[in-house]
């Protein structure tokens, strides 16, 4: 190991920092971003301050424990891959006995949290959050089919599921419509993003389906994928039931999302040089569309 990857391991606050980097903070936001408002939906109004407070918590901690254990896992093939040589387990500044030790601390964290502020189906649903990621994707599908963030995304999913419980104790129709808008989300949010770094994958062995199917055989799954996840969007109208702002929302930001999942069909058939380009741009618009249907489901509440 080169001179400069010691001088972390020397710096008690570059340490720190790499612990929390070891989290993936930016996944977990995203994943709030579709707990909090379901929470609204699910009190149909403002959730109590202590529900917030424990999925808000408890959420984070839940991803984080997840995250970590991903990131320590997969230290061998983030340290091949371009967009993940700088992680701090590929990078050996945190150890594996020490990331092994804080992804299981978040882990127990959330759930003890989770059942003690809110109830035990919240915490389970935690758990078999923490396991589908770290076990059902990290360990067996990642490395093993080109179907692994399919399958594997279902934990993306369950924030939804956690947030709703929490504040009812419960499950019904209507989170499992939320669970299958984000399930469905997942594939063309994330093809977009593996069909730029195809190379990366590949180095390392990961057989992501851009690495094993042709682009034009990736985005047409993209275009599927779209239009049932639009679809699905709109089964939430009748099941929540959900008002003119979630309605219109859904219906304008779907149909967006279509169009630009056809435009990078389109850019695959002709061979586009600006392919990846326009792969890029579904990939961040994916982003804010989640971001923006959330934010409708969160106010219709309000409204309807």
């Amino acid at each position: 190991m080169s001179t400069s990857l010691q001088v972390p391991q020397t710096s008690p606050r570059a340490r720190l920092a790499a612990h929390v980097a070891l989290t993936k903070p930016r996944i977990v936001e995203l994943l709030l971003v579709t707990a909090v408002p379901t929470m609204f939906l699910a009190a149909q109004g403002l959730p109590t301050l202590r529900a917030t407070i424990a999925v808000l918590l408890g959420g984070a901690l839940a991803a984080m424990g997840a995250n970590t254990l991903n990131s320590v896992y997969d230290r061998d093939i983030d340290a091949l891959m371009h967009r993940t040589d700088k992680r701090p387990a590929a990078m050996g500044i945190v150890s594996v006995r020490a990331g092994l030790f804080q992804g299981f601390l978040l882990s127990v964290a959330s759930a003890f949290f989770l059942a003690w502020w809110t109830n035990y189906l919240s915490a389970i649903l935690a758990l078999v959050a923490i396991a589908a990621y770290a076990v059902g994707y990290t360990i067996w599908l990642k490395r093993r089919t080109a179907q692994n963030i399919v399958w594997g995304g279902a934990a993306g999913c369950m924030p939804v599921l956690i947030a709703w419980s929490a504040v009812t104790g419960s499950l019904t129709w209507t989170p499992l419509v939320l669970f299958l808008i984000v399930f469905f989300w997942t594939p063309p949010h994330y093809w977009p993003l593996a069909m730029k770094y195809k190379d990366d994958y590949e180095r390392a062995g990961v057989p992501m389906l851009p690495v094993l199917k042709s682009s034009e055989y990736v985005c047409v799954s993209i275009v599927r994928y779209s239009w049932v996840m639009v679809l699905v969007s709109l089964v939430l109208i009748p099941v929540a039931p959900m008002g003119p702002v979630y309605a219109v929302s859904a219906a304008v930001l779907g149909a967006l999302f279509v169009y630009e999942a056809y435009r990078l069909l389109g850019a695959a058939r002709r061979n586009d040089e600006n392919l990846l380009s326009r792969a890029m741009r579904l990939f961040h618009y994916s982003i804010s569309y989640l971001a923006l249907l959330f934010l409708a489901i969160a106010i219709d509440p309000f409204i309807f």
